[in-house]
């Protein structure tokens, strides 16, 4: 069975690289296409500006920029409040918000109960 070429809205991912941002910008999900209407913040442009420049690996905490396609097939460090993830950007994730493909909340996972935390734990020593 032959691969499924990918369409964001019925467009190919060629004709989407081909077309304006304005056109782009008409194809986007209300929320992101009002944000993206509103204009870009510094650190937004910023960070448009240093994908179209370099061929590196980049990092960002602006975990509120909207995926475009010039960066499809980049990989770009997300930072989510205590590390730096790793994110390779594909074609499915136009729209989106980077901060999506970063979580902030981990599971928690618990252990025993501390010291002093039932009747039975305060006679145990401390040592």
């Amino acid at each position: 069975m032959a691969k499924k070429e990918f369409t964001y809205r019925g467009k190919s991912l060629d004709e989407i690289r081909r077309m304006s941002s304005e056109d782009f910008l008409r194809m986007l999900p209300a929320r992101a296409r009002r944000s993206m209407k509103r204009g870009l913040t510094h650190q937004k442009q910023k960070l448009l500006v240093h994908i179209k420049k370099s061929k590196r690996k980049l990092r960002t905490q602006c975990r509120d920029m909207i995926v475009v396609p010039e960066m499809i097939d980049r990989d770009i460090e997300i930072y989510d409040g205590k590390t730096w993830q790793n994110i390779h950007i594909v074609p499915e994730m136009l729209g989106h918000y980077l901060g999506e493909f970063a979580l902030t909340r981990r599971s928690v996972k618990h252990n025993a109960p501390g010291i002093g935390a039932t009747r039975s734990s305060a006679s145990v020593s401390v040592k």
